[in-house]
C-alpha cells in the first residue's frame, strides 16, 4: 500500500511539472506607463502596452479592469499564439480631473494576472472671466 501511494503522489508531480511546462506565459514590455505632465483641453490620452507570450500554448487574456470610469481599457481579443505580441491600451480622460494621477489595470489572463500603471499630471483649462 505504500509503493503505490508513492507511485500516486510520484504521478500528480509529473503531470503537474508537464503541465507547467506546456503553459502559457506573459511578458510586458513595460508595466508602467508616465505621460508626463498634459493640458486638460488636449483630450484623452493612450498608451498601448505591449506583451509577448512566453510560455508554450495559447495565451488568452480573459478579462482587462481599470481602477476607475476615467480609464479605458482595451486589448487582444483573440488568443495569443507563443512566441507571439498583443497589446493592452489604456485611455486616460483628463476632463475636470486637474493634478496628479496613478491608475491601475489589471490584466487577468490563462496563464497569471498582470497590475499596469498609467500616471502623470493634468494641468488645468484656463478659465474665461468676463468681467
Amino acid at each position: 500500500m505504500k509503493k503505490l501511494f508513492v507511485l500516486f503522489i510520484a504521478a500528480i508531480a509529473c503531470w503537474t511539472t508537464a503541465t507547467a511546462q506546456n503553459a502559457p506565459g506573459i511578458t510586458f514590455d513595460t508595466t508602467v506607463h508616465d505621460f508626463g505632465t498634459f493640458h486638460e483641453e488636449h483630450g484623452n490620452v493612450t498608451y498601448t502596452f505591449e506583451f509577448t507570450n512566453t510560455g508554450k500554448s495559447d495565451l488568452i487574456v480573459q478579462n482587462v479592469n481599470a481602477s476607475c470610469g476615467c480609464t479605458t481599457p482595451n486589448w487582444t481579443k483573440a488568443p495569443v499564439k507563443p512566441g507571439e505580441r498583443g497589446i493592452v491600451e489604456a485611455t486616460y480622460n483628463p476632463t475636470n480631473r486637474p493634478g496628479a494621477f496613478t491608475k491601475t489595470i489589471t490584466v487577468t489572463t490563462n496563464a497569471e494576472t498582470v497590475t499596469l500603471t498609467i500616471k502623470g499630471e493634468v494641468i488645468p483649462k484656463v478659465q474665461n472671466r468676463e468681467n
